[in-house]
């Protein structure tokens, strides 16, 4: 077995190392959360209330500590690592208040014509589920499948992203010493290449993974394979499309934070800003001006703005995106080379304009705080550009037209499309995307329904 190490990417420096669990141990974790699942059961929807917000109250009363551990791990400013706290905690009571809501079922008015004296459906938990999470929420993307999964009766088990262990080990805990029986949620620490093999366990029912479009697709191919269900929340090249009747100034502001949130490295970042030729020159500069004025700099300073990438590899995947594009033609308004304090991860706030599809830029994802600005003659050139792309997952679009945002609400091929506004998760709404962005959803009814069993009961 391996090792896995949590190294600052503010430094480039190792904080701690972990062995990888054994298979024995691995093996103990999966049979605990077996287990579990009928102490689950016989808590019903108080019990388990009163566990998920007791861990609400525990994961909160230590916001600061987590806080500092999530931007040592993985580089995000200190102040959106507080607010991920808060959000996974909010997350944590919403489905405590909502679960027995949301998974009621129904009872057929007329039953008779089923030829019944009663017949409905009702939602029973799945048991073991595997959640494959990433490092760019470390928190709050195991949050938002552990609450629901937990409330609704399931165990869970977490592979957590190898650069993020202590917060996997944060997380795994939490909910045991929050009250919920041992083994209901628990951190496997394992390496990637071992995934599929827990996924074949006999005492795993489905998987749910947030991360690359190639980390999808293996597990899809996996679970597919040994009939498991699978939730998948993929990559996405968000579309921010600008229309002249919009509010410019709110635009850039609301642009600005959608590129550069979480250092840039989200999945649902605006990541292509798709401008309308009228005012194409003014956004574009006000644009680049916030952009190249934001300061990059310690994470952990309440000052900065943008702090390292998570990873090294990720930061020469982001220069390698630009280079190509710089060397096909590209502008590069601001920013471009890898800078900041020295030993760092970092790369600067960067807009680049005059995309091609031969570029690397037009089609890949680039996960870090990278611009693409494109300019488009008229509302359907700016959908076509929208749609362009095989990922689906969020959108903005900003017009004050009401004719031009029903088209957009009803044309833009994604799992959400927001108005005026940001793509951002709520609790309250389901989340996932389409085409290669992933298929299921968290969050919200629906989020809480996908590891559950919709069983029919018929009654003579």
């Amino acid at each position: 077995m391996g090792t896995i190490q949590s190294i600052d990417p503010a430094t480039g420096i190792e904080l701690l190392s972990f062995e990888e669990d054994s298979d024995d141990i691995v093996d103990n974790k999966l049979e605990a959360a077996k287990a579990a699942l009928p102490l689950l059961s016989a808590a019903d929807w108080g019990g388990r209330a009163v566990w998920m917000r007791s861990a609400a109250a525990l994961l909160e009363s230590e916001i600061e500590d987590v806080a500092l551990l999530i931007t040592k791990e993985m580089g995000k400013p200190i102040a959106q690592s507080r607010a991920e706290v808060l959000k996974s905690a909010n997350a944590m009571r919403f489905y405590a208040d909502h679960a027995e809501e949301f998974l009621a079922g129904r009872e057929l008015e007329s039953p008779e014509v089923v030829n019944a004296t009663a017949a409905g459906t009702r939602y029973e938990p799945l048991g073991v589920v595997l959640a494959v999470m990433p490092w760019n929420y470390p928190i709050w993307q195991v949050v938002r499948f552990a609450a629901p999964a937990l409330m609704a009766g399931n165990a869970g088990v977490l592979k957590h992203a190898s650069n993020v262990p202590q917060s996997a080990i944060y997380i795994g805990e939490l909910f045991t010493r929050a009250g919920f029986p041992e083994g209901s949620f628990a951190t496997l620490l394992i390496g990637s290449y071992r995934v599929a093999a827990v996924i074949r366990d006999k005492r795993i029912a489905a998987v749910t993974l947030t991360g690359s479009e190639e980390a999808g697709r293996s597990v899809a191919a996996t679970a597919g394979d040994v009939l498991k269900k699978a939730v998948l929340e993929l990559g996405g090249s968000d579309p921010f499309i600008v229309m002249p009747t919009a509010d410019i100034d709110a635009a850039v502001d609301t642009a600005v934070k959608a590129r550069i949130s979480n250092n840039g490295q989200a999945c649902i970042n605006a990541k292509r800003f798709i401008v309308h030729e009228d005012i194409f020159d003014e956004f574009t500069g006000k644009f680049t001006e916030r952009m190249s004025s934001l300061i990059v700099g310690d994470p952990s300073d309440p000052a900065t703005e943008v702090g390292p990438l998570a990873t090294e590899s990720g930061r020469r995947d982001v220069t390698d995106l630009v280079e190509d594009a710089r060397g096909k033609g590209a502008e590069i308004i601001t920013g471009s080379s890898p800078s900041g304090p020295d030993g760092g991860w970092y790369f600067p706030p960067t807009v680049v304009t005059g995309l091609t599809p031969e570029m690397r830029l037009w089609e890949e994802e680039a996960f870090g705080p990278v611009a693409s600005v494109y300019c488009a003659a008229n509302l359907d050139e700016a959908l076509r550009l929208a749609n362009a792309l095989e990922f689906g997952l969020g959108s903005a679009f900003w017009s004050n037209d009401e004719v031009e945002i029903d088209r957009a609400v009803r044309d833009i091929e994604a799992g959400a499309v927001f108005v005026n506004g940001m793509t951002i998760s709520y609790a309250e709404l389901p989340f996932g995307g389409i085409k290669r962005s992933g298929y299921g959803r968290e969050l919200s009814m629906e989020g809480i329904r996908e590891f559950c069993n919709l069983k029919t009961v018929w009654k003579a």
